[in-house]
């Protein structure tokens, strides 16, 4: 993967990042190594996520990783706090808000799944409540 299509892929995987669930201002700068070696930065504010292609010196920390790994990341695919655990990748500066990317990047829960209801009260359900009609007597005319 060359260093453009990583950064393009990076803008794709932070495109779902709702700004609404950011707290506080968040600025990434991602060292690549291998494929796609370059930096690129990521900033996370409340108006959502924005990749750039530059180092990004004011950033509240640093990661060193390959690009596959950045972008599982990224994604919500791999938690971050994990994958530096299992020394995927190497964070400098402020370790503390690795927390914070993960919670900006992890993929919205799903809503719970409606019960079926059986298939006989499903059809009951369904069935038009008849109308209650009153008939007035009739009125003999003479």
């Amino acid at each position: 993967m060359t260093y453009e299509n990583l950064v393009k892929e990076a803008k794709k995987a932070v495109k779902t990042v709702d700004g609404k669930t950011i707290k506080e201002h968040l600025a990434v700068e991602f060292d690549i190594e291998g494929k796609g070696e370059g930096a690129f930065y990521v900033e996370f504010t409340e108006k959502g996520a924005e990749v750039e292609p530059y180092e990004y010196y004011d950033h509240d920390f640093r990661v060193r990783t390959s690009g596959d790994v950045a972008l599982k990341v990224l994604s919500g695919e791999l938690n971050p706090e994990e994958a530096l655990a299992a020394g995927q990748l190497c964070v400098e500066g402020n370790t503390d808000k690795i927390a914070l990317l993960k919670s900006v990047v992890a993929p919205a829960p799903e809503a719970p799944k409606e019960k079926k209801a059986p298939a006989k009260a499903k059809a009951e359900a369904k069935k038009p409540v008849p109308k209650k009609t009153t008939k007035k007597p009739a009125t003999k005319k003479k």
